[in-house]
């Protein structure tokens, strides 16, 4: 797959995002952020530590101070080639050094902070037992929109992303089904994703006839029959945005109750993507979805949400579920992917990334919803 090779972001991008995520825990009521090492830091400051380990590294984040990244020192020259280092400060810390005590001394010692949700307890508890009289919130529960609202280079790597997924499908369904296991399946699925561009495969799942009617069966050594339904659903990381696609071949002709099954969803996945316009709560596009498969009789094989939020990981929010009242905003994207799981017998599911625009939706993936037929 060819294409130009997107710009890198800059200092300046990173900044804008720290500056971001400042502006959102002053108005969230926290007294700053800590983030440690993974897709949030990531996404604040472009910096990945070689290898995570018991020694804190933390980017600390509070109104009225700028930026700093606490690092051990053996690993500071890595963080200060980070694309976002000119945007912070470092603070490094020596081994025999307390490195929670480090931190403390940026931190208000009366404060609720925002933490990461992948900090180790090793390292909250050494931020309670410096500064004891501290509160701490996950993320996910204070700021759960933090990354959700991309901006336009962020829509195009996951749009390029998408692509690269569908270029993956388009191969997949020319390979023999009939006769191998699932597991030679999802090897084919990784490998082609990483020929388009992904550094990264997340899951490749390949569900067979009944193994289909359990939407996370990934891979098994179950042979692929004549006559099966397949669930392929696939994604990884591509220039470190992510990609989720979903569709349901069939190996040979289907039955007509087959057939009905696999319209029913693909209606259903239309009838979501429809619900996507700004201003819209996430709530509706998963009753949009649902309502086509309870209308059919189906509702009850219908067993997860709609759709999950999409960017630096494959999985993040918001998310299309009953109960959900953020509004949808332009910048957002997420999966659309309603199902029918019929215990026992097969699974059908049909899943494109969408993304939020000033009028409507956009799909980032474009691969054909009609039934597939493989051999």
């Amino acid at each position: 797959m060819t294409g130009s090779t997107p710009a890198p972001f800059t200092a300046a991008d990173y900044s804008a995002r720290m500056e971001h995520a400042v502006r959102s825990a002053t108005d969230a009521g926290l007294a700053g952020l800590l983030v440690a090492p993974g897709p949030d830091m990531v996404w604040l400051t472009g910096y990945t530590p070689v290898a995570v380990t018991e020694r804190l590294t933390v980017l600390v984040l509070a109104p009225g101070h700028d930026p700093v990244l606490v690092v051990p020192t053996l690993e500071a020259p890595d963080a200060e080639h980070a694309a976002g280092a000119s945007a912070l400060t470092l603070r490094d810390w020596t081994d025999g050094k307390d490195p929670y005590t480090v931190t403390a001394a940026l931190l208000d010692g009366r404060g609720r902070f925002g933490i990461s949700d992948n900090t180790w307890a090793l390292h909250l508890l050494g931020f309670q037992r410096a500064l004891p009289e501290t509160s701490y919130a996950a993320l996910t529960d204070a700021l759960p929109m933090l990354r959700a609202v991309k901006d336009a280079a962020e829509v195009e790597l996951l749009a390029a992303a998408g692509a690269a997924a569908d270029a993956t499908f388009e191969e997949i369904r020319k390979v023999p089904f009939a006769g191998r296991r699932e597991s030679d399946v999802g090897r084919d699925l990784a490998d082609l994703l990483r020929r388009f561009g992904h550094s990264q495969v997340d899951f490749t799942i390949v569900g067979s006839g009944p193994n289909g009617a359990n939407p996370h069966h990934e891979v098994g050594d179950r042979v692929i029959q004549d006559g099966d339904m397949v669930v392929l659903d696939f994604g990884g990381l591509k220039d470190g945005y992510g990609s989720d696609t979903t569709r349901t071949v069939h190996v040979g002709e289907p039955t007509e109750e087959e057939r009905r099954v696999h319209d029913i969803v693909r209606e259903a996945q239309q009838a979501g993507y429809r619900a996507v316009r700004p201003g819209a709560a996430c709530q509706d596009v998963d009753r949009a979805a649902r309502a086509v498969i309870t209308d059919a009789g189906y509702g009850a094989y219908f067993i997860h949400r709609t759709g999950h939020g999409i960017g630096v990981t494959t999985h993040e929010p918001p998310y299309m579920i009953e109960g959900e009242e953020q509004p949808l905003v332009p910048g957002m994207c997420f999966s659309v992917e309603p199902g029918i799981y019929l215990p026992g017998r097969f699974g059908v599911r049909i899943e494109d990334i969408v993304t939020v625009t000033e009028d409507g939706g956009r799909r980032l993936n474009t691969t054909t919803r009609e039934m597939v037929i493989v051999d």
